[in-house]
Parts: structure tokens; C-alpha cells; sequence
């Protein structure tokens, strides 16, 4: 009679009624449930496929020391299919083809109770991992197009791709604010400011789930890592953070508030301890701010097995045991991944460590992803829309349009940019980065070919006509030979203009040659290998050269900036990046892009950013130059731009007010450009120390020849407050200065003061 009063017309269960509420489905379902299927619900697996794989190519004792392959010592892939035939997995991750994709669901269909899986996978910049995907340019890239709707865009053809290729949630954005360049992984994210992280987050957000996922067409954000994990010790990836309450919520936690008020329905927290409590067990950070302060009603996600490494490197669990009950019971809601947490979450909840009611709450809201998502309705996917959707025309388009606004130049001596064809004839075009897949960035495997433009078949694409002389690298930055090295300079010789393409590899699939990306952290910050012999050599034959980097961070390339004439920062920008650096090169493309990202002289001046306190450039180094090498908002083009003096619209403002601040830009130039208008706001006196400057807005703007535009900002409350002496958040009176340019560096800055009274 229960399941009479709970089914629809038919005898069909009420949760399989696609015409009934998620609320009232989920209701129902959740009635259904034994303890053992809504724990497995929060059980998330690599996919068996992966798992194959680890067994195959790895021993124990490698797959124990990795952070990316997948094994469960006492768990067989085969047992894994079973378990998902009872029900007892939720989700996956590490799915990469979408076959397995329908294989995995298929079993989940014999399961009870017909719960589909939730299948997740880094799609940090497209769906790298995914053999035949569009690749846009990594994060940090698309932080230097200052154009949140073009990554929005782009998010949303990643979802069309996800979705095609049977998969469901993309852990990404990484809006964690970059504080290191040592760490490996700056370039998974939008740089060191934020503003700017927020505003690229949030876009994310929008385009990869919509107003609310609810559709077959969109797929799930997740924001992490929560939090801490960019300002880590001595730059290693999951080291320990150690920071003030006033910089975790002035500095780290607006961008995840940012996503969060995007929509984005999960969080995953951080590998890393934050002051001395792991972020996996942290009620601060997963109870009293998120769910609490910030009302966040979506679900919770471990990262890579972080939960157990509470107990085994953290130790503030005395047995693993001890880690899963302080984690999930302080508001964890899915376990990545492996076998033994499921077991013990139970055995916690019948002994009544864990209530009732903190897994009620974790598989509810798992379980209302999959309702929205339309699993229950369509679980599969029909492997003949995989073509049309996969690299379609459209998506290459934003790729291409995104990588050619990503691309920063950086320094144009006596206009060597763009290469005039008549000049110079004859090219070498060297260095390890010229002709491999390195412009895909971290979090991507191996694409085909013809998905994949490098820089010399950009070059030759675009420039027919011209003669290259090409001289390859490995792709192995160690192991370069200066032999090599030497022949390279020879052709260099006989060469009108060299372009060199130098800079780092990120190649997951080929993790020994990593030099960045996840897990590759470093100790400075040069060029690995023979690049700046490379270069140097080049250099010094006399003959014309330009240097191109291609890298997932910053680079401290002082001698390349003080000698080379002609320096471009390229980042990793994707399956068609190789064509947008030759289009700059060649003039096609006018450069836009401004550096997300201070780029430090030398490792020693790590940290460094923008948005620094002023006694921390008290004193200037004993030895060196103590500037950065190139500043946050930085960036050239082959047009240029005068900014008049700004105008406010008032001298005073309110505390509750607002004013506005203009000034006019002016293409001074013979060439159309597009430039970056920045807004900065200092406090001049106030009752904590304050940033010299901070960046509060930004507008692109698009001028022909001898236009003029009026760019104006309005300035509110939300612009000038901060937390006080005593923590409370608000405006303080006095005066501020108004900075407005093309750069955060003073010299291209027009300033002005108002009073708040």
C-alpha cells in the first residue's frame, strides 16, 4: 500500500514520472532508499577503463606514489562492475571515451532502484581528456583576454562536448588566486587578482550549467579548490597555507562567492591545510561559511583521495575511520575515490557517530544533480551525435577567436612586430615548443593531429609565401644537446629573421618530460634545459630574432626581456593557438591581451603582485633590480592609446553613494586596436594597512584610427569596502584615489581624489 501511494499511474514509481517535481521525485527516491544505497550515492570511482590501465602499466608501489592514476589494492575492475550493478557506486571520473560512458550506465540500469552514475572529468579548458575535443586556451590564457563572455562561451561549447561524450560534471573553475608562480598549477587558473578570477569564474559558471542545468545540454560546475591551495609552502602543490582571516576573505574567498552566486552547485575543497586544519575536515570552511553564511544548497566534493590523506600525512586522524567520520560529519558529501569509504560511512552511521541527517543531505542533493541533469530520463548518449558535436566548425571559431585575444605581447623593439614579408624572406623557426602539442596545456591527452595547429604549421598557413626553415626539439626539455643547440644557431646564420619558441610542457601523457602543470611545482623559474643557450646562441649571430614562450606560468626571463627585441607571452592557447601566434606575428591579428599575472625577475621575488602593501617595497634588494619583470594589466598592441586626465563627477561621495569617473581613450595611431581600460582604487588612509592599488572594473573598448571614446565607471560601496579593524565589512571615510589606464604600473596610470564622507 506504501508503494501504491507513492507510485503514478501504471505502477510506475513516482521518482521514474519525468512529468513530477525534482522535489517531490527526489522525495520519493529517497524513501526507497536503504542506509547502503544513499552512502554509495557519496562513493565516486575512476572508471574501470582507467583502472584497467593502472593495472596494467603501473606497479603498486608507482600507482601509491601518483596523483593521477587510479588503484584500489583490494578491489579488482571486475569487482567494480559488479558493485555498480548493485547500486553501490554514485559516480565516476577519469571516463574518456564514450563508450565506456554507455557501458558504465548500462550497469547501473540493473542496479535496484535504476540510479544512473554522475560521470565528472577535468574539463578545465575543453574536454582535454577526451581524444577529438575542442581545446581552448588554459585559464590563465583565457584571464588575459579580459572578456568573461568569451569564456562563457566557450564554457558552453564545452558543455555540448561533455554531454555528447556521455559525461556530466566539470571540475573546473579553478578560482583559486595565484600568489606563487612556483606552483605548477597558475595556469589552470585566472591569475593573481580577484576581481578579475571572479569575473572569469563566474563566466564559467554561466556557460557550463546555464541558469540552472536544467536540460540534457548542460553539465555541472564545480569551484575549487576550497581553499588556499595557490598560496601554498614553498610553492608545492598541496603543501601547507598559512594566512590571516582578513587576506582569506579579501584576497582567496570572493571568487568562490562569486561562483557561487553564478549557480554553481559544487564545491571542491582544497588538498592543502589551511592554518593547520585540513580542508577536507574544516567545519569553518564547509559548514559555518558555505552552507551557513553563504546558503549554498548544492554538494560538496573531496579531491583526490584527500580524505584519507587526513589520516596518512596530515595526521589529525588517528585511523581512517577517524578521517571519514570528521569530514563528512563537518559537511563533505562525496568521497573521490575509492573503495573503503562507503564501508566505514555506514558502520559510522548505524553506531550513530555520523547522524541520519548528514547523509539524508549528501545523497539528496547528488541525487537532485541527477534529476536536473535528466539522467533518469536519458542515462545514455546516442554515439551518432558524438561527430557533430565534437571540434564542430563553431567551437574551433571560439577557440581560435579566444586564443588570438589570450596571445600578450609583451615587447616591440623599433616595430620588429609585426614581420614585414618584403624584409624578411627566409625564417628559422626552432625551439622545443614550435611543433608539438605543448599549446594544449596541462589536463589534455593526446589529440589527433588534424585537431591540432602548432606554430609552424600556423606560420606556414599564414604565411604561404614565406620560406621557414624549421629546426625541431624534442619535447623533452631536459635532455636537449647542445649540439643541437649549435646547429640550430648555424641555421640561424644563414636565416633573415629566427622566431624561437621556448617555454615549458605540461604533455600529461608523457608526465616525465613535465615541467608544469599539476604535481610539477618548481624551485625558480628559468628555462628548463638549453632554451636560454638556445636563445642566447641565436641572439648573438646578429640575425633578427623574436622569442615566443609557450607556458602554463610565469617565467623569469630578465636576459630574453632586456636583449630579445621582440617577446611574446602565448600561454597554452589551445588546438588552434599555433595559427593565432603566426596571425600576431604576421600582423593579421591585432594583440589585445593584457597579463593576468605579474611576472617576477627571479624566483626570490616570489611573492609578488600588484595589489601588494607599500612597506613591502619598503627597502629595494642589495642585489638585482626589485621591480617585476613585466606588471598585472600589461600588455602591447600595434596600435596605440592616450587616456586623458580623469574626470570624476563629484569631488565627495556618500558613504551609501556612488560618482562616476571618466576619461577618453584615443587611438593615436594608423591601425584599429582594441584596448583594456582598468580601474584602480586605493584608500589612502585607513584603520588597516591597504593594497597600493586594486583593481575594481575593467572595459574593453574598440577604436578605429583617430577615434575617441568616453569610458566611464561608476564608483559605489561595493568598490571602496573592505573589512576594518575589527573585521566588520564596510566603507570607511576619508580619501581615495582613482587610477585609471591601460596597466596597473604608475607610469600608465591617470589618477584622481575623492573624499567619502
Amino acid at each position: 500500500m506504501l508503494l501504491a501511494g507513492c507510485a503514478a499511474e501504471g505502477g510506475t514509481p513516482l521518482y521514474l514520472d519525468p512529468q513530477q517535481p525534482v522535489e517531490k521525485r527526489v522525495d520519493d527516491l529517497m524513501k526507497r532508499m536503504t542506509l547502503e544505497e544513499k552512502v554509495a550515492q557519496m562513493a565516486q570511482y575512476v572508471g574501470i577503463e582507467h583502472m584497467k590501465a593502472a593495472e596494467k602499466e603501473m606497479t603498486l608501489e608507482e600507482m601509491k606514489q601518483s596523483h593521477a592514476r587510479g588503484f584500489y589494492p583490494n578491489l579488482h575492475s571486475s569487482q567494480l562492475i559488479e558493485l555498480t550493478r548493485q547500486g553501490r557506486v554514485g559516480s565516476f571520473l577519469h571516463v574518456v571515451t564514450h563508450e565506456e560512458a554507455n557501458l558504465l550506465q548500462s550497469y547501473a540500469m540493473e542496479s535496484r532502484l535504476k540510479i544512473p552514475v554522475l560521470i565528472g572529468i577535468d574539463a578545465i579548458h575543453g574536454n582535454g581528456l577526451y581524444r577529438g575535443a575542442t581545446l581552448y586556451p588554459t585559464p590563465i590564457g583565457q584571464a588575459s583576454t579580459f572578456k568573461p563572455q568569451l569564456v562563457e562561451q566557450a564554457s558552453r561549447e564545452t558543455a555540448l562536448e561533455m554531454r555528447a561524450t556521455g559525461t556530466h560534471w566539470a571540475f573546473t573553475p579553478n578560482v583559486e588566486v595565484a600568489r606563487d608562480a612556483r606552483w605548477g598549477r597558475v595556469g589552470e587558473t585566472f591569475g593573481e587578482d580577484p576581481l578579475l578570477v571572479g569575473r572569469m569564474g563566474a563566466a564559467t559558471v554561466r556557460g557550463l550549467q546555464g541558469e540552472d542545468f536544467t536540460r540534457e545540454d548542460k553539465v555541472l560546475a564545480c569551484a575549487k579548490h576550497f581553499i588556499g591551495g595557490s598560496q601554498p609552502v614553498n610553492g608545492i602543490n598541496g603543501a601547507p597555507c598559512d594566512i590571516s582571516d582578513r587576506t582569506m576573505h579579501e584576497i582567496f574567498l570572493p571568487p568562490f562567492r562569486d561562483c557561487l552566486d553564478a549557480g554553481a552547485f559544487t564545491f571542491m575543497m582544497a588538498h592543502n591545510e589551511l592554518n593547520g586544519v585540513p580542508c577536507h575536515t574544516s567545519k569553518y570552511l564547509m559548514q559555518d561559511i558555505l552552507r551557513d553564511r553563504w546558503k549554498f544548497d548544492g554538494f560538496i566534493v573531496s579531491d583526490w583521495m584527500d580524505i584519507e590523506q587526513v589520516y596518512e600525512r596530515h595526521r589529525t586522524a588517528s585511523t581512517l575511520e577517524d578521517a571519514y567520520l570528521q569530514s563528512v560529519k563537518n559537511g563533505m558529501d562525496m568521497h573521490m575515490h575509492g573503495p573503503d569509504f562507503a564501508d566505514k560511512v555506514v558502520s559510522l552511521v548505524r553506531r550513530g557517530d555520523i547522524p541520519q541527517s548528514r547523509i539524508d543531505h549528501a545523497a539528496r542533493q547528488i541525487l537532485t544533480a541527477k534529476f536536473r541533469l535528466g539522467l533518469f530520463e536519458n542515462p545514455y548518449i546516442d554515439t551518432r551525435q558524438v561527430a557533430e558535436t565534437v571540434f564542430r566548425p563553431e567551437h574551433q571559431q571560439t577557440a581560435l577567436e579566444m586564443a588570438r585575444k589570450s596571445i600578450v605581447l609583451l615587447k616591440n623593439e623599433n616595430n620588429l612586430l609585426p614581420i614585414d614579408r618584403n624584409r624578411y624572406k627566409k625564417i628559422l623557426v626552432t625551439g622545443p615548443n614550435a611543433d608539438n602539442q605543448t599549446i594544449l596545456g596541462d589536463w589534455a591527452f593526446v589529440q589527433p593531429d588534424s585537431c591540432v595547429t602548432t606554430v609552424i604549421e600556423g606560420l606556414r598557413r599564414v604565411s604561404p609565401q614565406t620560406e621557414f626553415d624549421f629546426f625541431p626539439f624534442d619535447t623533452n626539455l631536459r635532455t636537449m644537446e647542445m649540439s643541437r643547440v649549435r646547429q640550430a644557431r648555424d641555421r640561424a646564420r644563414k636565416a633573415d629573421l629566427a622566431i624561437v619558441v621556448v617555454g615549458e610542457n605540461s604533455m600529461r601523457y608523457i608526465w616525465q618530460d613535465k615541467t608544469c602543470g599539476e604535481n610539477v611545482d618548481r624551485y625558480e623559474l628559468s628555462l628548463v634545459g638549453l632554451q636560454q643557450e638556445l636563445v642566447e646562441e641565436i641572439y648573438h649571430t646578429g640575425t633578427p630574432t623574436i622569442v615566443v614562450l609557450v607556458n602554463g606560468r610565469p617565467l623569469t626571463t630578465e636576459w630574453i626581456a632586456d636583449h630579445i627585441p621582440a617577446l611574446i607571452e602565448a600561454w597554452e592557447p589551445g588546438s588552434l593557438g599555433g595559427q593565432a601566434i603566426a596571425e600576431i606575428l604576421f600582423g593579421e591579428v591585432n594583440p589585445e591581451a593584457k597579463l593576468p599575472i605579474t611576472l617576477p625577475r627571479h624566483s626570490g621575488q616570489i611573492q609578488t603582485y600588484y595589489n601588494h602593501k607599500e612597506t613591502s617595497k619598503w627597502f629595494k634588494y642589495g642585489t638585482g633590480k626589485s621591480t617585476p619583470l613585466f606588471e598585472f594589466g600589461y600588455g602591447l598592441s600595434y596600435s596605440f592609446f592616450e587616456f586623458s586626465p580623469v574626470v570624476l563627477s563629484d569631488s565627495q561621495m556618500k558613504e551609501n553613494g556612488s560618482l562616476r569617473a571618466s576619461v577618453e581613450v584615443t587611438n593615436t595611431s594608423n591601425r584599429p586596436g582594441t584596448e583594456v581600460v582598468q580601474l584602480y582604487i586605493r584608500d589612502c588612509y585607513s584603520s588597516v594597512t591597504r593594497p597600493v592599488k586594486e583593481l575594481k572594473d575593467f572595459r574593453k573598448v574598440s577604436l578605429q584610427p583617430g577615434e575617441k571614446q568616453t569610458v566611464t565607471f561608476e564608483i559605489t560601496a561595493k568598490e571602496l569596502s573592505f573589512y576594518d579593524i575589527d573585521m566588520r565589512y564596510g566603507v570607511e571615510k576619508g580619501e581615495f584615489e582613482v587610477m585609471i589606464g591601460n596597466s596597473s604600473r604608475d607610469v600608465d596610470l591617470q589618477k584622481e581624489k575623492f573624499v567619502v564622507k
